[in-house]
């Protein structure tokens, strides 16, 4: 049995995904990686069919016609027969000695019969542009080991669970998986957010597994990027508000309700300010017609949402101000974590 499947979308990646995939070997024969190649024009498909060929029960290679990130992911989701599954970026990569300890923790637990839902474990910013690195790690809003939820702390501003802290029950996730478009960026949040709701027991491994590469040319979380994909971010705003209703999330432990919320704020935060950052007519018209919708499919949450949350100084500042205030506030946080 594979203990975790790891799905890798592959386009146009062959400068970089052998570094990925070398990493993700360290597991040995505990763990399936699955290489989606989606419609790569250089030579990924070619890499992928030999690391399939010189690891055959451990590789899969995946062709596919170009479908975006969210399109990988779903096929990874479809083909992994792994115990747990996480998605790895074919430039990021994950660190041999936290990736071993996980599996040991997973076999652990097969002993007892305890298999959490999902782990959850540190991810790091690696910074190419002067090999530096930050940590983003969850021990003052998480007890390590089995997660409190009715403990858990409460999160604040961007800190959030992002998909590359989480590890997640295969099953468990097919059972709550929600089909991610195509050619849609931004579609992590919705990955992130919507099955967290029912891995009510999740452990939380104190280690830096994920390597988050940041340097790379037009990377999503750039701003001017951010900008010109704001209708993908409204996209996957309102892809998040329509998960779960109010009323069902009012009824989850008391910190993982608290955190979901807090999520939801987290991106729409982003998704003004990436929507507003520049004036016209036709983002206000789109940024209007978001709350719309939000509010028709469940008028408790469009409240909580847009009334509830946010930052003082945000709510306090003339509504003509306040994408500036939180563009202001996203540079700091940029520059803070040196994310371009």
């Amino acid at each position: 049995m594979k203990l975790i499947s790891f799905a890798v979308p592959c386009y146009n990646s062959q400068d970089y995904m052998r570094h990925c995939i070398d990493s993700l070997l360290t597991g040995g024969e505990d763990v399936e990686i699955i290489i989606v190649d989606d419609g790569s024009k250089d030579g990924t498909a070619a890499i992928a069919d030999e690391y399939a060929g010189k690891y055959p029960t451990i590789v899969k290679a995946v062709h596919k016609e170009n479908g975006g990130h969210g399109t990988g992911v779903n096929t990874g989701v479809h083909n992994a027969t792994g115990l747990y599954y996480k998605v790895v970026d074919s430039d990021d990569w994950l660190e041999e000695g936290a990736l071993k300890k996980l599996l040991a923790t997973i076999r652990e637990h097969i002993a007892v019969n305890n298999l959490p839902d999902m782990y959850v474990c540190n991810y790091v910013y690696f910074h190419a542009a002067d090999n530096t690195t930050h940590v983003s790690e969850y021990t003052k809003k998480l007890n390590e080991g089995f997660i409190n939820w009715k403990k858990a702390k409460r999160f604040h501003l961007a800190h959030t669970l992002m998909m590359h802290a989480l590890i997640y029950n295969t099953a468990k996730l097919r059972e709550h998986y929600i089909e991610l478009p195509a050619h849609t960026f931004y579609v992590d949040n919705v990955f992130a957010y919507a099955p967290l709701a029912y891995m009510l027991n999740s452990y939380y491994l104190n280690v830096d597994l994920y390597y988050y590469y940041i340097g790379r040319e037009g990377q999503s979380i750039n701003i001017q990027t951010a900008m010109d994909r704001y209708k993908q971010q409204i996209q996957v705003q309102i892809m998040m508000c329509n998960a779960h209703k109010y009323e069902f999330l009012k009824t989850l432990p008391k910190g993982l309700k608290k955190y979901m919320f807090h999520d939801l704020h987290a991106v729409m935060m982003n998704t003004l300010m990436f929507s507003l950052g520049r004036k016209s007519k036709e983002r206000k018209a789109d940024v209007k017609a978001m709350w719309k919708t939000i509010k028709a499919n469940d008028k408790k949450l469009y409240r909580m949402i847009k009334y509830r949350g946010y930052p003082l100084s945000v709510v306090l500042c003339p509504s003509f101000m306040r994408p500036k205030v939180m563009m202001f506030a996203y540079k700091l946080i940029c520059k803070k974590y040196k994310l371009g």
